[in-house]
């Protein structure tokens, strides 16, 4: 397994490079090297509406990043992609559970190569079938806003369904992170670590900020003093 940045136990905030200032990206991962990783979405203009980038940047952003790389994949076909950005040395891997034929194999596959392996759901999917085979993947991420465009607002709606996935981890003492994205602030992050969370995704509330390091350890603390884990 890849060795990963210091961090906290119960806390990790990682800052979304969708928000980033893609012409300056290397001075921009600078500015975040308090972060546990960085977030970098995948988007292949079908699966969601928009493109952003493939394995060519992610590989470049994987050489200068001062973090590790927390890569979302908003694809179709995983199965084919997935394991390409875990072998350029990703430390973690989410692909969506819309999007895949055979999460739990997937999912084996990425952690064989090293990367931790991740399934996100969108806002309106149950997340029932995940319960029985919640120790399959090392992250569940909620998406707290629909996939494809940041900016958006945070959707309080989605939090039940983050709770009810803490919950059964809880009940069957799975030390799996549960990550949440979209709309994260300092306005929004304690409901989610209320509901569950213990992974927070956050574009502009960190890469908007003008000390994006003194922002991080803002929503940190914040995250910590509401967490359901504490």
């Amino acid at each position: 397994m890849i060795s990963l940045h210091p961090s906290s136990d119960a806390v990790r905030i990682n800052p979304s490079i969708l928000a980033a200032d893609f012409v300056n990206m290397q001075a921009e991962l600078a500015r975040i090297d308090a972060a546990d990783f960085v977030h970098v979405d995948v988007m292949d203009n079908h699966f969601v509406p928009n493109l952003t980038f493939g394995p060519q940047m992610v590989e470049r952003i994987q050489a200068t990043s001062p973090v590790p790389l927390d890569v979302h994949l908003m694809i179709d076909a995983p199965e084919r992609w997935a394991p390409g950005y875990a072998e350029l040395g990703a430390a973690s891997v989410t692909f969506h559970l819309e999007a895949a034929a055979e999460p739990v194999a997937l999912a084996r596959h990425l952690r064989r190569i090293g990367a931790r392996a991740g399934v996100a759901v969108k806002p309106d999917t149950p997340v029932e079938n995940l319960f029985d085979v919640l120790d399959e993947f090392d992250q569940i991420l909620v998406m707290t806003v629909e996939p494809g465009f940041g900016g958006q607002s945070f959707r309080a709606e989605t939090m039940p369904k983050l709770r009810s996935l803490a919950d059964e981890a809880r009940r069957r003492g799975s030390s799996v992170w549960l990550q949440v994205d979209g709309g994260i602030s300092e306005s929004t992050i304690a409901q989610a670590a209320e509901a569950g969370a213990d992974t927070f995704v956050a574009g502009s509330a960190v890469f908007g900020a003008g000390d994006p390091d003194a922002a991080i350890a803002n929503l940190r603390a914040l995250a910590g003093r509401h967490s359901a884990h504490r």
